[in-house]
Parts: C-alpha cells; sequence; structure tokens
C-alpha cells in the first residue's frame, strides 16, 4: 500500500513537528534547555481534562472515542463518565511546558521522545511519567541509500542527513545499533525539518557526499519511487537510491504511547482505567472499520463518519480524501489493542517490551546529548487483574497474546534460491557473522553468547523480517578433488610450481577463485563418476553447512529459553550455503580457509503481502 499513500505521508511529517522547536536547532541541545525554566505546579482543577493529540492514525481511535474534539453526547468516553478535551500537541516541547506547569496531566508521544524529555520530567517526583497505554507502532519511516549501500552495515564512515530531534532520530539509532554501529562511526548531518526545503531529502538530492537520508514515505517514493524500487535520476528521483531499512521490516522500533504524571496517576486510578478501557475498545471498532473497507472497497457509513472527522481536525490541506489519505494514514498505523498492553507492559522477558523500550530511550538520550542524566519512567501497575477489570469495561474478550502466522509456512517452500546470491542481498537490511573451527560441532552459548543476544534482540525489533542463519563451508576440498578428478580424465591441465599453479579446462585458462564458475563445472557432471568426486565432496560441505546452522539455531533456542526470552522463533530459519559463497574463494593456507567457515545471521526483507493479517505485531 506505500505506493498508494503519497500524499497522506504528508501527514505524517507534521506529526513529526511533535519536535519542531528540538530540530529547528543547527545543533543538538540539552532538552531541559529548550523547555527553559518552567514551574512545576498542580494539575489544575477542570471539568474536562486536557488531552494533547499528534498528527498520527492512532491518534483518530482517541477522536473515535471521544466523538469529536470536546466529549460527544453519546461517545464511548462520555458514556463511560469522561469529560475530555482534546487539544493540539505536535509541538512537544509547548507539551512538556504544559505538562510540568499542570495545565494539563498527560504527555502523547514515543517512548523515545519520552526518554529525550527525561532530564526535564524526571527532574520532580510529581512530574515523573507513567505510561499508562500503547497506542501503536509506528510503520512508515525509512532509510534511503546511494548504490553501493546495500545494507546497514555499509553505513560506517558514511554521511547520514537526519532532521535533529525528530522521530528519526529513534530509527537511526535503532539501525547503527543493528549493525553494531556508534554514533561516533557515522557523520550525521542535522536538518531543520523532517521535509521539505530544509529537509534530509532535499539535503541528500542536492548533495551528492550525503550517501544516505532518514525520510518519510512521501520523501522515499520521490527519491526511489518505491519500497523495493530504486531511483533511476528521471523526474526528481536520485539514480540508484534505494531503501536500506524501513520500519516496514523494523515494526517495532517506534512505539506510540499516552503517558499521564505520577502525581495524578495515583489520584485518578478508575478515570485512568475508563479512558484506557474505552480507547482499546474504540481501537477496535476502529480496526474493524478499516478492514471492512479493506475487504469490500466499499466506504461503510460509520467508517466515513470517522475519516471525515479527522479530515476535519488535520486539515483538509493535509488529509485531501478520505479513501486513499486518510484511510491510508490508518494503514501506516499498526494498532496494537488489548493484546500488545498485555505483550508490553506485562511480559518482562518481551525483548520489544516495556522495559526494553525505556532503556534504549534512555541510551539514546544520554548517549547522543540530549540528557545528561538517566531519567526512565514507569509502567502502568495494572497487573493482570486490572486488564482483565479494563477488559471487561470495554466488552473485550480477555486472552493472553500468541504468536502471529507469519512465519509458519516452511521455508523450503520458498526455494532455496532467496537465502543465496544477489537475490538475498538484495534483500539483506543488516548482517553479522561468527567463526568456528574446522569440524566444529559445538556452539554452545558460554562461546557465542553475545551473538545470540544480539540476533534475538534485533529478530524482535524487525518483526516483519526473516532472521536467516546460513551455514558456511571452505570450498579448499572440493576444488582439490575437482583438479584432481579432471587431471584423471585429462581434461585439466596444471602447469607451473608449487604455490604458483595455473589451471586450463581443455586447453582454455581456468580461474578457481571463480567459485560460481566452478560450481557449474561441478554440477554438470563432467567430473564425476571418479574417486574422488568433486560433485560428492561439494554435497558434503552443502549437508555440513546446513547441519552448522541446525546447531546453532538449536543452540540458539536453548539460549532463548533459558533466558526466558519470548520471540516467534518461527521467524528465524536455519539453511546452508556450502561451499557458494566463500570470503576467500581460494585459500593458501589454513588461516584463509577457516574464513570461509562461519555462520552468518542475516536480516532480511520478506514480501509484504506473504504475511498474514495482524494488528498485533508481538
Amino acid at each position: 500500500m506505500l505506493n498508494q499513500k503519497r500524499y497522506l505521508c504528508t501527514a505524517f511529517a507534521l506529526f513529526c513537528s511533535l519536535v519542531s522547536a528540538v530540530a529547528s536547532l543547527p545543533a543538538q541541545e540539552r532538552f531541559k534547555d529548550l523547555v527553559g525554566n518552567v514551574r512545576v505546579g498542580n494539575v489544575e482543577k477542570a471539568s474536562s481534562v486536557q488531552v494533547p493529540y499528534i498528527l498520527w492514525g492512532g491518534d483518530v481511535a482517541t477522536f473515535l472515542a471521544n466523538g469529536d474534539l470536546k466529549t460527544k453526547s453519546g461517545s464511548l468516553f462520555q458514556t463511560a463518565g469522561l469529560d475530555v478535551q482534546l487539544t493540539p500537541g505536535d509541538d512537544f516541547v509547548a507539551q512538556v511546558r504544559n505538562y510540568m506547569e499542570g495545565k494539563t496531566p498527560f504527555l502523547r508521544g514515543t517512548m523515545h521522545m519520552l526518554g529525550l524529555a527525561g532530564e526535564v520530567v524526571g527532574s520532580d517526583p510529581r512530574t515523573k511519567p507513567v505510561v499508562i497505554l500503547q497506542l501503536s507502532w509506528s510503520a512508515g519511516d525509512h532509510i534511503v541509500a546511494r548504490k553501493g549501500i546495500r545494507s546497514l552495515n555499509d553505513l560506517k564512515g558514511k554521511k547520514i542527513a537526519c532532521q535533529q530531534g525528530g522521530p528519526h532520530v529513534g530509527l537511526l539509532y535503532d539501525s547503527l545499533t543493528a549493525a553494531n554501529l556508534k554514533k561516533a562511526d557515522v557523520e550525521i548531518v542535522w536538518t531543520k525539518d523532517i521535509t521539505g526545503a530544509n529537509g534530509p531529502a532535499d539535503v541528500f538530492r542536492n548533495d551528492p557526499s550525503i550517501d544516505a537520508c532518514c525520510v518519510i514515505t512521501p520523501d522515499m517514493m520521490g527519491l526511489s519511487t518505491g519500497l523495493n524500487q530504486e531511483g533511476s535520476g528521471a523526474e526528481g528521483t536520485v539514480a540508484g537510491a534505494h531503501v536500506v531499512n524501513s520500519t516496514a521490516q523494523m515494526s517495532r522500533s517506534i512505539a506510540d504511547v499516552y503517558a499521564v504524571r505520577r502525581d495524578w496517576y495515583d489520584a485518578n486510578q478508575d478515570w485512568i482505567k475508563k479512558f484506557v478501557a474505552n480507547q482499546l475498545k474504540a481501537t477496535e471498532q476502529l480496526v474493524a472499520m478499516r478492514k471492512g473497507f479493506e475487504e469490500t472497497k466499499k466506504l461503510a457509513k460509520d467508517y466515513e463518519q470517522i475519516l471525515a472527522m479527522s479530515q476535519r481536525i488535520f486539515g483538509k490541506e493535509t488529509i485531501p480524501t478520505l479513501e486513499e489519505d486518510a484511510h491510508g494514514l490508518l494503514l501506516d498505523c499498526s494498532f496494537v489493542g488489548l493484546a500488545g498492553q498485555l505483550a508490553f507492559f506485562l511480559d518482562d522477558k518481551n525483548l520489544s517490551g516495556f522495559n526494553a523500550k525505556m532503556k534504549e530511550s534512555v541510551d539514546l538520550a544520554t548517549g547522543w546529548g540530549y540528557s545528561e542524566s538517566r531519567n526512565g519512567y514507569d509502567p502502568n501497575a495494572f497487573k493482570e487483574s486490572g486488564y482483565k477489570q479494563i477488559a471487561k469495561m470495554a466488552g473485550i474478550e480477555y486472552a493472553m497474546p500468541t504468536t502471529r502466522e507469519a512465519f509458519t509456512k516452511d521455508p523450503s517452500a520458498e526455494g532455496t534460491d532467496m537465502f543465496l546470491g544477489e537475490n538475498l542481498d538484495s534483500s539483506t537490511i543488516v548482517s553479522f557473522t561468527i567463526n568456528f573451527e574446522p569440524d566444529q560441532k559445538d556452539f554452545s552459548a558460554d562461546r557465542y553468547g553475545s551473538d545470540f543476544a544480539r540476533a534475538l534482540r534485533e529478530a524482535s525489533k524487525f518483526g516483519n523480517a526473516r532472521v536467516i542463519i546460513r551455514g558456511h563451508s571452505d570450498p579448499t576440498r572440493t576444488i582439490l578433488d575437482l583438479v584432481k578428478s579432471g587431471m584423471e580424465k585429462k581434461v585439466i591441465q596444471q602447469t607451473g610450481t608449487p604455490g604458483n599453479y595455473r589451471y586450463f579446462l581443455n586447453g582454455k585458462p581456468l580461474d578457481l577463485s571463480r567459485t560460481k564458475e566452478v560450481i557449474e563445472l561441478i554440477k554438470s557432471g563432467a567430473f564425476g563418476g571418479g574417486n574422488p568426486d568433486p560433485s560428492v565432496t561439494m554435497q558434503a560441505a552443502l549437508s555440513l553447512s546446513k547441519s552448522r546452522a541446525d546447531a546453532v539455531f538449536a543452540e540458539l533456542k536453548r539460549y532463548a529459553k533459558e533466558s526466558e526470552m519470548n520471540l516467534d522463533l518461527s521467524q528465524i530459519v536455519p539453511v546452508g550455503a556450502g561451499v557458494m559463497e566463500p570470503v576467500i574463494p581460494k585459500p593458501r593456507n589454513l588461516e584463509e580457509a577457516k574464513e570461509n567457515m562461519r555462520v552468518e545471521f542475516r536480516i532480511v526483507k520478506v514480501n509484504p503481502e506473504a504475511l498474514a493479517p495482524s494488528d498485533f505485531n508481538f
């Protein structure tokens, strides 16, 4: 659907003005300096509770629950006895000021944004945020790079344009972390805005020294023409520009949440639970409407009404049409619902849960200079009993979440080509490798624990991607058997001296370092039937590489179980590459041969159409 949402994502660009005050700065500043001197006041007593909204699909569920900006008679909130005034909150710095002064008890943003503001909001125990609800995961952000940058690993030493302080700072942080890169490993060119003349896309387009940029969907489309396309240089595109990472795959990077002040949370438990319950009920209704339109392509009256309300609130210049732009805004939003709350807040072993995301956001704030102190925030204390009460209030069935069905298909049914060569290279987002000794069969967590932890962490974050464990074998024995068999059959000739031999096949030069050609020779069967038989050796190497991948996968599963990490392991696929992709095609000694004896982890894109529909990415 991304190619159908060119204009709706302009709306998301405006959402990103959430941090416009930060983005206007030429260099990083501490968040407390942006907020300035602010007095901490008690929450004002008023008939209506002010709740900020931002321009994002998740907030449409809040519009539905409230009936409009002011609580409407007959709405979910009104029926529950709530009186809410929704107020614009795209200026996050202004949000924080209002929150600290007590004009509102609410903050509306992302987990990353709460981390950036932690030094301010955590300065007083009354204002320490308590996260009461996760709305959604964001799915409309991308890193576009020039030709030659094939994966996130290739960003080392490169120059990357990114809006200062915006939501893409979190995407960039997560992407560099996935490649085991630090901020110092790249040069970040900060831009004032997220899009337009002062945005990363225009900087990337106009300055050839910029290697990559963090952009929203319409800018991604303008640079590369599509999520899986490459720019030609025509019609404003950049030749060779392509997406190297996207929240379409890194689906658990940006978490949208509501948080409230600690003092207000402690004094208003019933109100908060009613808010959460009816927010979840509205989400369930909205998702059903969205699904109905996707299936029938007919705009039902209730869905048309909420889309029209969103268009009115966000502005027709932002959302010109209902069926494409307003609906598309919702398609870019992965609502998590009740199951998401249970997984996010209650599952301490969820690698993309509250604890993990909070630590990540605080690491970002302190590591990148937005804060000098580590100030976290708290999860709600609803526990299982509280969520059962909330589910009953909302009329929603209470059920603990289960893993989704996106990756339960037998990978062998997809064929092996997707795991090899250029096909895999073009789909790889990030990769890393572990090496082993000849004939090694043990891959214990004692030795490879840090590698396993990294693989599991990234598998969780890249919820809409596959993790491929690929075993590789050294080709030396296969090449040697090819030469011996060929010389016995008198079709291969050897000249020169030891260490400097040259080979000829039927009088024509034979380059043994050209692995693909060597493999095709063996597959032709021209060297089979003898002793040695290189086809037998090559098949044995393939089996060995697969067994090594299986051994690593088995140890990875054991490590995850013993570490009590919750993960959909069907997302991870072990495969054997055999001798097909050596690091050193023709090793000269054992040390070089060992470089070929490896297992690599690759995070790879999958066809989005192969994913099972799910409103809960767990």
